[in-house]
């Protein structure tokens, strides 16, 4: 059975974009030694990728070729995709969704990007396990983490790591198993 994964960066106030949705501030952390917590290794591992339009939108706007032409992709969302940048589903039933996700038996799934579909997955018992990787930067404000919808969670901690450039890693799981 495939694992449903979240792996993103938050400031240390907790934010994963300034205002405005930049990523400057993470920009400068490019090239850092994760070692076996790299970006790299980890998509090897992965399988479906899960993403928000916003999310879509922010990575078709990248003049570069499209990053995920190894795995499947799915974009949460209501609006039509005219012109997709990359080979890609749409679903818009988040439950539907989970459902489907759950019968994957061929690699991961990581929900990449926001906190908005991470938070979403979340309040239905659909997100497994999260890393948190934890950059030393105060954004001041931006688009949070986890956005506020009210959910009481306790997530069990798997590990906590100090990497390099004094980013904090973070890894919990999410099942109440």
């Amino acid at each position: 059975m495939a694992r449903i994964l979240g792996y993103i960066a938050s400031s240390l106030d907790g934010f994963i974009a300034s205002p405005g949705n930049g990523l400057d501030w993470l920009q400068r952390y490019e090239g850092m030694d994760l070692g076996e917590h790299d970006y790299n290794r980890f998509l090897k591992g992965i399988r479906t990728v899960v993403m928000g339009r916003g999310t879509y939108d922010f990575l078709a706007r990248d003049p570069g070729p499209w990053p995920y032409q190894h795995q499947r992709v799915i974009v949460v969302t209501s609006r039509a995709i005219s012109e997709p940048k990359g080979t890609l589903e749409v679903r818009h039933d988040v439950d539907a969704l989970i459902a489907e996700l759950r019968e994957l038996d061929d690699g991961n799934i990581w929900m990449l990007g926001g906190g908005q579909l991470q938070m979403a997955f979340m309040e239905r018992g659909g997100l497994d396990e999260i890393e948190i990787y934890v950059m030393p930067e105060l954004l001041g404000g931006g688009s949070p983490l986890f956005p506020a919808t009210g959910i009481r969670l306790s997530p069990t901690l798997i590990n906590a790591k100090t990497l390099d450039r004094g980013c904090v890693r973070l890894h919990y799981s999410l099942r109440s198993e």
